[in-house]
């Protein structure tokens, strides 16, 4: 059976509880549990057993040294118009974090998968949002524009498998790559 996988660097249990802590309980905006908070690397859907056998080897190579990460600065997705996505950013074009996002991409390539070709913008979904008009959210993106929620150490990152539910979506973790030694 098909499965539904995506490729996050965790956040430290203090910066999940920072930005549950947000929450300006707008109404039609959800803020995401804080156990589900991550900054995505890739979504692969509906791959099979063997690409996802594949994929598995072929993040396990990746080698990367660990490395420190600003969070900071509030957005929207769409920029313009309704309100879908709440986010925070990671700075400006962080080298090693793009390094890992284009061997994660080169990895699922090499298992078989599509690439997605979209620009790739880095941030951490902190609430969706249906419904809501760009303004019922302003005061909070003006409030929160210059947000410094501090720095976080990435030195691993994850595969999860993600099943949708009623309830909202339920993450498992299958894989764990850690930085290499010596690092």
């Amino acid at each position: 059976m098909p499965k539904r996988l995506f490729v996050a660097i965790d956040l430290p249990e203090s910066t999940r509880e920072l930005l549950a802590g947000l929450d300006p309980h707008i109404r039609g905006v959800r803020w995401v549990d804080p156990a589900q908070m991550h900054l995505t690397l890739g979504f692969f859907d509906d791959v099979p057993d063997h690409v996802d056998l594949a994929l598995r080897e072929k993040l396990g190579t990746i080698e990367f040294g660990a490395f420190f990460l600003p969070l900071c600065g509030v957005g929207t997705f769409p920029a313009k118009g309704a309100v879908k996505i709440v986010w925070i950013g990671v700075g400006k074009a962080h080298p090693h974090l793009f390094q890992i996002h284009k061997r994660v991409q080169e990895a699922a390539l090499a298992a078989g998968l599509e690439p997605d070709l979209r620009p790739w913008h880095p941030h951490i979904t902190i609430a969706r949002c249906r419904d809501v008009a760009l303004q019922s959210v302003r005061k909070f993106l003006q409030l929160n524009a210059e947000i410094d929620a501090g720095m976080i150490r990435v030195d691993a990152f994850h595969l999860y498998s993600s099943k949708l539910t009623p309830a909202g979506p339920i993450h498992t973790r299958e894989l764990t790559v850690g930085c290499s030694r010596g690092r």
